[in-house]
C-alpha cells in the first residue's frame, strides 16, 4: 500500500482563495474550488504535468522566430517557467489580475523574478491588451478562476481585441473547457474573427481544448512542419511529432494545410 503525503496553503484576500495542495509529489493550485488550476512536479519544478500545458507549447511548431510573448492568466506559472528556462530568444509578459495567484507562484510554484526576459504584472488583462496593440508575436489566454472562464473573455469584441494585439503573422492560443456549454460558440466566434484560420487540440476527454488561430497564413507543408517537429523533439522534452499527428488527426488533413495557406 502506498501512503500519501498531503500539504496545503490557503491564502483569503478580498473573498477570493488560493489555495495549494500536495499529493504524491504533485503540487497543486486551486482558487475557491477543488479544481485543479495548475500542477507542479516537486522533484522536477520544469516538467509540464498537464497535457494541456504541454499543448500550449506547440506554438513552436508554427513559428521558429517568436520574440514577443504575452501570456494573460498566470496560474502556477507551468507555461511561465517552461518559457524562462527553454525559449531564450522569448521576451514574455505575463498579466495576472490576482495578487495572490502571483505571490503563491513565487513562493509554492518557483516562479523566478521579474528579469530581462521575464516581466510578471499584476493587471486587467483586457486593459493591458487595449493598451498595446500590434506588440505581440504570440498571444496566449489561460484564464481561469474558481467559476470557470471570465465571461469577458469569451465575447465576439474580447477575440477581436487578442487580434488586434498581434503583430503580422502572430499566433492566437486559448485554453478553454471542452465540456463548456458554449464551447461551439467561443469557436465560431475565433473563427470569424480570425478568418477561419483556427485549428483546434483536445487534450482529453472532455477536458480542456487548445484553440490555435492564425492572424496571417503561415504557408507551411506537411513536410516542413514534420522537419520543424524533430528538431523540437530534440531541443525539448516533449513529443512534438505526436502533437502533429494529433492536429492532423482532429482537423483532417485537407482542412488542415487549406487553413494554415488561406487568404
Amino acid at each position: 500500500m502506498a501512503f500519501f503525503r498531503r500539504k496545503n496553503h490557503k491564502s483569503v484576500a478580498e473573498n477570493n482563495s488560493v489555495e495549494v495542495t500536495e499529493l504524491d509529489g504533485i503540487r497543486q493550485m486551486h482558487l475557491g474550488s477543488k479544481t485543479v488550476q495548475s500542477g507542479m512536479m516537486v522533484a522536477s519544478p520544469l516538467v509540464l504535468v498537464f497535457n494541456y500545458s504541454r499543448a500550449l507549447m506547440y506554438f513552436l511548431l508554427f513559428r521558429n522566430d517568436i520574440k514577443d510573448l504575452l501570456m494573460v492568466g498566470l496560474g502556477g506559472a507551468s507555461v511561465t517557467k517552461y518559457i524562462h528556462h527553454y525559449c531564450l530568444d522569448i521576451n514574455q509578459t505575463v498579466v495576472e489580475i490576482n495578487q495572490q495567484v502571483i505571490d503563491v507562484a513565487r513562493s509554492h510554484f518557483f516562479m523566478p523574478d521579474n528579469d530581462e526576459k521575464l516581466n510578471v504584472l499584476k493587471a486587467d488583462g483586457l486593459h493591458y491588451m487595449e493598451n498595446n496593440p500590434l506588440s505581440q508575436d504570440c498571444l496566449m489566454i489561460d484564464g481561469f478562476g474558481s467559476d470557470g472562464i471570465p465571461d469577458g473573455f469569451c465575447t465576439p469584441d474580447f477575440f477581436d481585441l487578442c487580434y488586434e494585439v498581434l503583430k503580422d503573422d502572430g499566433i492566437f492560443l486559448i485554453n478553454l473547457w471542452g465540456s463548456d456549454k458554449n464551447f461551439d460558440i467561443y469557436l465560431q466566434r475565433i473563427e470569424q474573427t480570425f478568418f477561419g484560420r483556427v485549428l483546434v487540440l483536445p487534450t482529453g476527454k472532455p477536458g480542456n481544448i487548445i484553440v490555435f488561430a492564425f492572424k496571417d497564413p503561415i504557408k507551411l507543408t506537411e513536410k516542413r512542419l514534420r522537419e520543424r517537429a524533430l528538431q523540437l523533439n530534440h531541443d525539448h522534452v516533449m513529443n512534438f511529432t505526436e502533437f502533429l499527428d494529433k492536429l492532423h488527426e482532429q482537423n483532417g488533413y485537407q482542412k488542415m494545410y487549406s487553413t494554415l495557406e488561406s487568404l
